[in-house]
């Protein structure tokens, strides 16, 4: 037997239970844990060195799967190294399984190398934290052992999801000796079976009577993967009940003629009446969290009546300040039996349908005046500056693939812009504390789990940030990484705070001369800058094409004409809008 036996009892347990693939990162004392996953015939390892970019990797492998992903660090400070991407899938909801190797109890603070305190090292952002005991000597072990590891693959999967710990003390020997060979036996496997949401027809009734005497009705859809299901209800409801429905990129919510996607555009007006007239009786929301400031702004700001929240589990999040009903229900089921159950009674009678129907017209005029306003703005073909590349970039996006943004400004670019349904682009961003740091990694994890063309278009503080993510042996053919360059934190010239402030340059924008040529080099990356249209649409014309390695192109634009043609923007957008 095999002198962590319980450590390949874990593994095998976690196979059972459907987890395939795990990052790690190396290290000495979790010797044990690295070699049970990868001796493991139907286990998919890899190896990350930075563990910040390890964490991130499974985190971007994880949301693509909708699975858990294993996460091994060694003891000590390494562990701490992975908490942006813990905290990044707790607020996420993306599932992750952390294994961490520590020293036994009794060797904390006694002056012996990489040995801090992990247990409960990640507090609340994570699902739960367990440690197994050092010793095994007693059944009860063995058994306390196997009942929390069938407990914290189960949790990690269960809405709403998140990533789970799992601290492990191991004792020397660490490596195999000898002739003992690694056998994974049969484990227990407690299958723990999900409960199915079903709302009493009392419950149903009372929602159907609110439903109907709301005259003015919104359906507002945050963060969320690409779902076709959830998708087509919605543009049925939009299209044979006349309810606007409203949603950020991010929300994979596409252009599309329905939708209204550039609301953050009209929204951010000064003119009152204007948003007096789109105030909702009732308010719907599903998803995660919504990048559109002026969205959330104007929900605060003009309370609907009513507020409900449609979403699989009871974590009660209240970002409108307006909730006023949290209906624990799958969104796309929910949307269905509304529409199933209500559509009869919603076509016989003509008490609120032209109320309904003016509503969603004003919505949708507002949207399409917003998308003619952006588009002159940004065609202009003598202004080069990076929102109008981003536009550029997102026209050229092959069908079928993958976005992915990073935080700061490109996220808040690409909202803006949105994507036509007919392009079938999916949209990720780590939005769940909305860092810089693992923007990139989470591309390359997402790029490890698809054969589509994978986008990462980040700015350059958070690449230079996060470039250990390039810092590995994996880094796969179909990843495209498009470097935003204009050698600062762009943001902080455009928001009205710190811009006004003479310590902006020093202090907040962070200037850096770097280029992303030689990173890209060191990577094995296929390098291209360009500073000007005409190259840009050379560039791209090649830059999606399929290859035998990834590419980077890098980007040259200037921080401070940028901010001068954001300034532009926002006089555009008041004028446009002064008067509808």
């Amino acid at each position: 037997m095999a002198i962590h036996q319980h450590i390949l009892n874990l593994v095998e347990l976690c196979v059972r239970k459907g987890i395939r693939q795990a990052i790690i990162s190396p290290g000495s004392r979790s010797a044990p844990i690295t070699l049970a996953l990868a001796r493991h015939p139907e286990m998919t390892t890899r190896a990350v060195a930075d563990e910040r970019s390890a964490g991130f990797i499974a985190l971007g492998m994880a949301q693509q799967l909708r699975q858990p992903v294993i996460l091994v660090c060694t003891s000590g400070s390494a562990v701490y190294n992975l908490a942006p991407a813990v905290a990044e899938a707790y607020f996420q909801e993306i599932p992750l399984l952390i294994l961490t190797a520590d020293r036994p109890k009794e060797w904390t603070h006694q002056q012996d190398g990489q040995t801090i305190y992990q247990t409960d090292i990640f507090g609340k952002h994570v699902k739960q934290s367990f440690e197994l005991p050092a010793d095994f000597a007693h059944p009860d072990a063995r058994w306390f052992a196997e009942r929390v590891t069938n407990e914290a693959v189960d949790l990690a999967q269960v809405e709403p999801r998140g990533p789970v710990h799992i601290n492990l003390p191991l004792r020397e020997p660490l490596y195999p000796v000898g002739d003992e060979t690694f056998q994974y036996p049969a484990v227990r496997v407690i299958e723990q079976l999900r409960a199915v949401s079903a709302l009493p027809s009392e419950t149903w009734h009372r929602l159907q009577q609110e439903w109907e005497t709301a005259e003015r009705k919104l359906i507002a859809i945050g963060q969320g993967p690409h779902d076709p299901a959830l998708l087509a209800i919605l543009k049925k409801i939009s299209e044979e009940w006349r309810i606007p429905v409203v949603g950020d990129v991010i929300a994979n919510l596409p252009r599309n003629g329905e939708f209204v996607t550039q609301q953050d555009i009209f929204l951010s007006s000064a003119n009152e009446e204007l948003k007096n007239d789109l105030v909702p009786d009732l308010l719907i929301t599903c998803g995660q969290s919504f990048i559109s400031k002026q969205l959330k702004l104007f929900l605060r700001n003009h309370q609907p009546r009513a507020h409900w929240q449609i979403q699989p589990h009871q974590r009660l999040a209240d970002p409108f300040q307006s909730l006023t009903r949290l209906i624990p229900y799958e969104p796309t089921a929910f949307f269905e039996k509304l529409f199933s159950d209500i559509d009869y009674q919603r076509f016989v009678s003509n008490d609120d349908e032209d109320s309904d129907d003016s509503f969603q017209e004003q919505w949708q005029i507002l949207d399409r005046k917003a998308t003619r306003l952006l588009s002159h703005f940004l065609n202009d073909e003598t202004v080069f500056h990076e929102w109008a590349v981003i536009q550029r970039i997102l026209d050229a996006l092959p069908v079928d693939s993958q976005l992915h943004v990073a935080n700061s400004m490109p996220v808040r670019y690409v909202n803006f812009c949105g994507l036509p349904e007919n392009q079938r682009v999916e949209v990720f961003a780590n939005r769940g504390t909305s860092g810089i740091d693992g923007c990139l990694s989470s591309a390359v994890g997402a790029a490890l789990t698809t054969d589509q063309i994978v986008t990462a278009l980040i700015g350059d503080v958070a690449f230079f940030y996060d470039r250990n993510g390039l810092w590995n042996n994996l880094i796969p053919a179909n990843l495209r990484v498009i470097v935003l360059n204009n050698h600062g934190g762009n943001i902080f010239r455009i928001i009205d705070g710190p811009s006004k402030q003479p310590e902006l340059s020093a202090y907040f924008e962070t200037s850096q001369p770097l280029s992303a040529e030689n990173t890209a080099k060191d990577a094995g990356l296929t390098y291209a800058s360009v500073s000007t249209y005409g190259n840009l649409k050379t560039a791209l014309a090649d830059f999606f094409s399929k290859a035998d390695r990834g590419k980077l192109l890098e980007i040259e634009t200037d921080r401070r004409f940028n901010a001068e043609q954001f300034q532009q923007y926002k006089q555009l957008v008041q004028e446009t809008f002064k008067a509808v």
